[in-house]
């Protein structure tokens, strides 16, 4: 393996978890001896909308969803240990994720072991363990399109040949290493891990196997790490619920006090804004059987970090963090420069995003910009909207007094991106664009705005709209049956995503921006 290079030979990894493999976890894992840690499975489909951003607050780096949540979260001290795993079927779109995140990971992972519904239903996880084809076709496609190593992690089949055959496909695919979970995708931690199966796997390659499932019944402390190793004869091990319940197992002096890691994990989700709801989970998997003590209740009760906090004893901790994150805003907001117009070839660009809170519920930046247009005796804006097919997304150039306007960043619909694109117009312009603290200008008048709040629709007002655009798209062309049709695949739209229900979707202990 190249110099550089993460090596998955003779190391102790912090196993991927939904909700705990955050960056809390994992930094926590780190300092207490673990040599890799992987990141909790994220799906492609989510992570293919996701922008990258540099949170100069944080000093992390963040993948944010159209909507403003943080999928993923990775800072400078884990960058060189961090695995991202993700959940695919899809050799393309895998790619296409896998190169988003690879400069600020150590190596790229495959879920091919989860047996949860929400992954086998879209033939990602353990459902690749009966279509080795697809499996082979994902892994070279990653292999072959990236400059970091790619792994992927796998359980074991009802035949200890064909788990040896698959493993030995994996191989020539090209991957750094191969973690082999000891169960059938039907068994549950409760059932025994097969130490054989993993053993004849180990035998049968020449990368190294990574075995895992050996918390509880074989691995609770550190010294049973490195009999694990020796039962199943792999190179390395993988730590999830013994690593979840005390992280402190990866260090040599442990078991510390369970109180003890959990104060150290509180301090890591405050420095880093972790959502509160994530907090609260890992806390509540470190109490285990406790969870209904005093200290229990008062986590499971505390609705905030700062909640969290006073329940530790650690308020002094989370002012002074508070205290110096907003001194980092302040000094970043006293140096940054105002967002500049950039022209792109005849169309003026600026970086803007249409907050829908930053408005009055009947006023939109497309409002005041048709209004504008009407009292200058000049043509109407004129809209042209693509989408991006990647993730759906959309931009939209905004045509007024025959000059182009639009956002350099994408938006979450068709409506959006038009008023993002109205929003550079209006700011290019030095025209007010309507946002709450704005003083009134007099452009739209107290008439027309109680108009527009009484007669404007529940469902304009959520995606951006008022009634006035509305009768404005009609003048364009639209017609109530096209209005119908869009109101019927945005439906089928919300459909969907809750049919596509994975937990890098629908957690809720997701941060935002």
């Amino acid at each position: 393996m190249a110099a550089g290079r993460l090596s998955f030979s003779n190391i102790t990894a912090l196993a991927p978890m939904v909700r705990v493999g955050t960056l809390p976890m994992r930094l926590l894992a780190l300092d207490y001896g673990a040599d890799v840690v992987y990141c909790e499975e994220l799906i492609d489909i989510k992570m293919a909308q996701c922008h990258r951003v540099l949170n100069e607050v944080l000093q992390t780096v963040d993948f944010v969803a159209p909507d403003g949540r943080v999928m993923f979260r990775t800072c400078e001290n884990e960058k060189d240990r961090v695995v991202f795993q993700m959940g695919t079927s899809d050799p393309d779109r895998a790619l296409m994720v896998a190169q988003l995140v690879e400069k600020d990971v150590a190596a790229i992972d495959v879920n091919m072991g989860c047996p949860k519904e929400y992954s086998t239903k879209g033939g990602m996880g353990a459902a690749l363990l009966s279509d080795p084809e697809r499996i082979e076709a994902i892994l070279r496609t990653l292999v072959s399109g990236l400059s970091v190593p790619v792994t992927c992690k796998i359980r074991i089949l009802p035949s200890l040949q064909d788990t040896v055959d698959l493993v030995q496909r994996i191989e020539r695919t090209g991957v750094a290493a191969v973690a082999v979970h000891g169960r059938l995708k039907e068994e549950r931690p409760r059932h025994p891990v097969h130490c054989d199966y993993i053993q004849a796997v180990a035998r049968a390659v020449s990368i190294p196997v990574i075995a895992n499932g050996g918390s509880l019944d074989l691995v609770k402390t550190n010294a049973d790490i490195k009999e694990f190793r020796k039962a199943t004869g792999a190179s390395s091990v993988m730590l999830a619920r013994a690593a979840m319940w005390n992280a402190s197992v990866f260090s040599r002096h442990g078991p510390l006090p369970v109180e003890t890691v959990m104060e150290e994990y509180l301090k890591y989700a405050i420095r880093f804004d972790n959502h509160a709801f994530n907090t609260k989970y890992c806390l509540c998997q470190m109490l285990r059987d406790k969870v209904e003590s005093p200290l229990g209740k008062k986590v499971q009760a505390a609705q905030t970090n700062a909640d969290i906090s006073e329940a530790f004893g650690l308020q002094e901790f989370y002012r002074q963090t508070q205290e110096r994150l907003q001194t980092r805003r302040d000094a970043l907001q006293s140096t940054s420069q105002p967002d500049r117009p950039v022209m792109d070839g005849d169309v003026t660009s600026m970086a803007v995003k249409f907050e829908r809170r930053e408005y009055p519920p009947q006023i939109t930046p497309k409002m005041f910009l048709l209004e504008w247009s009407r009292k200058q005796k000049v043509e109407q804006p004129q809209y042209e909207t693509v989408q991006r097919s990647q993730d759906r997304a959309f931009q939209s150039v905004v045509t007024v007094a025959e000059k182009k306007y639009r956002s350099s960043l994408w938006e979450k619909s068709k409506k959006f991106a038009e008023q993002a694109a109205a929003i550079v117009c209006l700011r290019v312009l030095g025209i007010p664009e309507g946002r709450l603290g704005e003083e009134d200008s007099g452009l739209v008048c107290k008439r027309k705005r109680e108009g527009r709040m009484n007669g404007s629709t529940e469902e304009g007002r959520r995606n951006g709209s008022t009634e006035a655009e509305e009768e404005e798209g009609r003048r364009n062309g639209s017609t109530e049956a096209e209005e119908e049709e869009g109101r019927r695949k945005r439906h089928i739209s919300k459909g969907q995503q809750e049919v596509d229900g994975v937990p890098a979707a629908h957690s809720p202990d997701r941060p935002r921006t």
